[in-house]
C-alpha cells in the first residue's frame, strides 16, 4: 500500500473517521441512524475502484490478445473480484452531478442499481439517504473521495469498513453495538482452530468479523480464500445481516448468510459436517423455551437447567452444545463464552462434564474485563477440537491471558499483535510445534535487526541537530560577552547553561558512538543469517538484551540533552529581548534549529524503542519458555487432565489451575508508556466532556432557552 498522504493506514482510518464523525456531530444525527448510510459510503466507493481496476484489467487483457475484443459483460466483472457497475451507481458520476442534485435520491437509485445486479445484495443495502440534508451528503461523499482513496486497494477498504464498525460499536450504535466482535478476540480463536478449508460456520454471525478474519488467515498463507472454504451464517437481526453482507462484499468474499434464531432454528443443511465452527453468541440468555427445543438434534448432551417457567435459565450451554454438534469428525469450534459458563453448578456443571469427558475440548483462554465495546465483563474462549491426536484426549490447555493486554481507551482493552502471537505461540508448544515457536522468535529477531538498521543514522542527525543549536548558542554568548549594558547575571547565566549543555553532549556523543559501533557488530553477527536454534537464539538474546538496555539509557541521555538545549534556548530568547542583545540573535533560525532538534528527537527515541520492544518480545517467550517447550508457568499457562478438571467440580476457570504468578518488581517498567496512558485516558475524558457540554447545550436550544 502506498500512501503519499498519510504514514500509514492507521492515520487514513482515524482521519476519514474524524471526518465523518464531526458531519454527524453538526447534523444532531444519532451513531444509529449514521451507521448504515456511512457503511454504505464506504462500500460504493470501494465498489467504484474495483469496477475500475477490473475494467481497466479487461482492457489490458484485450489489448494483449488474451481476451477477445468486445463489450465487456457481467462475468468479466465477477472473473475479477468486482460489480459491473451502471454508471449512475459510479461514485465519481455521483459526485460529478449539478449542485442542485438531491444527492440523497442519487445514492437511493445508485444502491437500488447494484442490487438489481448482484443477488447476494439484494434488499442489503442501504437507502434511506433522502431523510438526509443534501449538503450532509455531498460533505460525506467528499471525505471518501480524496487521490488516495480513488487508488486504494480492497484490502484498504477492508480496513477501514472493519475500523467503521469499531467506532460504530463503541458508540454503541445498531442494537448496543452487539453486532461486533473485537477483532483481537476474533483473531484469537482463529490463530487457534485455524481455519483454512471447508465449511466454516457462524451461527451467530453478526457483521460478519469471524468469515473476515479467516479470510485474512487464509490469505496470509498464500491462498485464495474462494477455493479454500465456503462461509455459512445464521443471524437473527436483519439489520446485522445488512452490516455482514457488505462486510463480505467489500472484502471481495460471498456466504451463504441467513436470517435465523439459532436457539430454534436450523436452516443450513451443515450439520455434523462442519470443519470450523466460529461465534461470539449471546451471553446469559434466559427465556428461551425448553419444550421448542427439548428433542432438538444440536443437544447431545442434554438440556441444562430450566425454571418454573419452561424456559431455559441460561442460554449459555445451548450454544456450547449447538457449536460442539454442529462439527465434523475433526472439526475445530472456537468460540466467545460467559465467565459464568465456565464454573456454572447444577444441570449447566452435568452438561459440562459431559462435554470434558467427550475429549474433545482443547483450549481455554482467560480474558479479562473491558475488551468489549459496549460491555465490561470477563469472558473466556473455548475451543474444541474433534481431530485432537489420541495423546492429548485427556488434556486440555488452560491459558490464562487476564494480565496480557494493552489499553487503547480508559475504558477499552485489546491485544497487540505481538500479545496475539505469544499466546498463539503458547498453543503451539501444546500441540508439539516448538518449530513454529522458534520461528516466531526468529521473525522477531528479524524485526529487532530490521529496527536497528536506521539506529545509526537517526542518531547521527540527532547529534548534528543538537550541534547546531549549541554552536548557535555559543556564538550568542559569546556575541554578547562584551555588552556593558547587559546585567552580568544575563550575561553569565546563558554561558553557564551553555557550557552544562556541552558537558552532556560530550558523554552523549561518546555513548552514541560506542552503542552505534555494538549495533554494527551485532547485525554483523547475527543480522545476516538471523539464529533459527533455541541454542542460538538464546545466545544472540543476551546480546541483543545488552544493546537494549544501552539503547534505553541513549534515550533517556536523548531525553536530558534535548531538556538542556531548550533550557538554554529559552535563556537566550530572554537576553535577546533586550535591545542591545537583540541584533546579535536570529529569532528565527534559532526556533527553526530546535524545531528540527525535537523532531529528531521524537525520531531516534522513537527508533531505538522499536528495537527494544522486539527484544522485549523475545526475553518474555525465552524466559517463560526456555527449552522452546511448554511447562507450567504461574499466573499464564498450564496443562490439566480430566482427573484434574474433575477433582476441582468440572471448573474450566483457567484461573483456577494456573495459579498466581510470583510478585516481581518491574524492573523494565516503562515511564513513557505509562505517560501515553494517562494521555489516552485524559483525552477520552476531554472528548466525553465536550460530547455532555454539546448535549446539554442542543438541550437548551430545543428548550429554546
Amino acid at each position: 500500500m502506498a500512501f503519499n498522504h498519510f504514514e500509514n493506514i492507521n492515520q487514513l482510518e482515524s482521519s476519514l473517521w474524524e471526518a465523518a464523525d464531526q458531519l454527524r456531530a453538526n447534523s444532531k444525527l444519532t451513531s444509529s441512524e449514521y451507521c448504515m448510510p456511512v457503511l454504505g459510503v464506504i462500500f460504493l466507493r470501494h465498489a467504484t475502484n474495483r469496477f475500475t481496476a477490473a475494467l481497466r484489467q479487461i482492457e489490458e487483457d484485450q489489448a494483449a490478445g488474451r481476451m477477445p475484443k468486445r463489450a465487456p459483460i457481467k462475468a468479466d466483472f465477477l472473473k475479477r473480484r468486482a460489480l459491473m457497475l451502471p454508471e449512475k451507481a459510479c461514485y465519481d458520476y455521483i459526485l460529478g452531478l449539478p449542485k442542485e442534485t438531491n444527492f440523497g435520491t442519487a445514492l437511493v437509485e445508485a444502491m437500488g442499481a447494484i442490487e438489481d445486479d448482484f443477488e447476494p445484495l439484494r434488499n442489503q443495502l442501504p437507502k434511506d439517504y433522502e431523510k438526509f440534508e443534501t449538503d450532509l451528503l455531498e460533505d460525506l461523499l467528499r471525505i471518501f473521495d480524496s487521490e488516495v482513496l480513488r487508488t486504494a486497494s480492497g484490502d484498504v477498504f477492508g480496513r477501514i469498513y472493519e475500523y467503521f464498525l469499531m467506532k460504530f460499536a463503541m458508540q454503541g450504535a445498531q442494537d448496543n453495538g452487539e453486532f461486533f466482535t473485537p477483532p483481537s478476540l476474533v483473531q484469537m480463536i482463529v490463530n487457534v482452530i485455524e481455519p483454512d478449508h471447508g465449511i466454516v460456520f457462524d451461527p451467530a454471525c453478526g457483521s460478519g468479523g469471524m468469515f473476515v478474519q479467516s479470510s485474512h488467515f487464509i490469505e496470509r498463507l498464500g491462498e485464495d480464500t474462494s477455493h479454500r472454504v465456503t462461509f455459512f451464517g445464521q443471524e437473527k437481526t436483519a439489520t446485522t445481516i445488512r452490516l455482514a453482507k457488505m462486510n463480505l462484499a467489500v472484502h471481495g468474499l460471498e456466504g451463504d448468510i441467513r436470517e435465523a434464531n439459532t436457539f430454534y432454528d436450523d436452516v443450513h443443511p451443515i450439520w455434523g459436517k462442519c470443519d470450523f465452527v466460529m461465534a461470539n453468541p449471546p451471553f446469559n440468555v434466559d427465556m428461551v423455551d425448553a419444550k421448542k427445543i427439548e428433542k432438538d438434534r444440536r443437544l447431545p448432551f442434554g438440556l441444562p437447567g430450566i425454571n418454573k417457567d419452561k424456559k431455559v435459565s441460561n442460554g449459555n450451554y445451548l450454544w456450547i452444545s449447538y457449536f460442539h454438534s454442529y462439527l465434523g469428525p475433526a472439526g475445530r469450534a472456537g468460540f466467545v463464552m460467559s465467565s459464568q459458563a465456565s464454573s456454572a453448578g447444577h444441570t449447566e456443571a452435568e452438561v459440562r462434564r459431559k462435554v470434558v469427558e467427550t475429549g474433545d475440548l482443547d483450549v481455554m483462554i482467560s480474558i479479562r474485563a473491558n475488551f468489549f465495546y459496549t460491555r465490561s465483563v470477563p469472558c473466556e474462549l473455548w475451543h474444541f477440537d474433534k481431530g485432537k491426536p489420541s495423546g492429548r484426549c485427556d488434556q486440555i490447555l488452560m491459558l490464562d491471558a487476564r494480565n496480557v493486554f494493552r489499553k487503547v481507551t480508559r475504558k477499552i482493552y485489546d491485544f497487540s499483535p505481538e500479545q496475539l502471537a505469544n499466546l498463539t505461540a503458547i498453543v503451539w508448544l501444546y500441540r508439539g510445534q516448538s518449530d513454529r515457536f522458534l520461528g516466531l522468535v526468529r521473525q522477531y529477531f528479524a524485526q529487532a535487526c530490521a529496527e536497528m538498521e536506521p539506529i545509526p543514522t537517526v542518531v547521527d542527525t540527532f547529534g548534528l541537530a543538537l550541534i547546531a543549536v549549541q554552536e548557535l548558542l555559543d556564538a550568542f554568548a559569546k556575541s554578547i560577552k562584551d555588552l556593558n549594558s547587559l546585567p552580568t547575571e544575563a550575561k553569565e547565566s546563558l554561558p553557564t547553561a551553555n557550557r552544562e549543555l556541552k558537558e552532556v553532549l560530550t558523554g552523549f556523543d561518546a555513548d552514541r558512538k560506542a552503542l552505534v559501533a555494538d549495533i554494527e557488530q551485532f547485525r554483523s553477527r547475527f543480522c545476516k543469517t538471523v539464529p533459527s536454534t533455541n541454542e542460538d537464539q538464546h545466545i544472540a538474546c543476551q546480546s541483543l538484551s545488552t544493546l537494549a538496555e544501552r539503547a534505553k539509557g541513549l534515550i533517556k541521555q536523548v531525553e536530558l540533552v534535548y531538556k538542556l538545549a531548550t533550557r538554554a534556548s529559552q535563556l537566550a530568547r530572554q537576553v535577546a529581548e533586550t535591545e542591545e542583545a537583540a541584533e546579535f540573535y536570529d529569532r528565527r533560525a534559532a526556533s527553526k534549529k530546535l524545531k528540527l532538534l525535537g523532531d529528531e528527537r521524537l525520531k531516534s527515541a522513537d527508533q531505538l524503542r522499536k528495537t527494544i520492544y522486539f527484544c522485549r518480545q523475545i526475553v518474555w517467550l525465552q524466559e517463560r519458555f526456555p527449552n522452546a517447550e511448554l511447562r507450567h508457568v504461574p499466573g499464564l499457562v498450564r496443562v490439566v487432565t480430566r482427573s484434574e478438571i474433575e477433582a476441582a467440580g468440572w471448573s474450566l476457570t483457567p484461573g483456577v489451575y494456573v495459579g498466581v504468578a510470583p510478585p516481581e518488581v518491574d524492573q523494565d517498567f516503562d515511564f513513557e508508556q505509562a505517560l501515553r496512558e494517562i494521555h489516552v485516558e485524559l483525552v477520552d475524558l476531554n472528548r466525553e466532556a465536550v460530547e455532555v457540554g454539546g448535549q446539554i447545550q442542543r438541550a437548551f436550544e430545543d428548550l429554546a432557552l
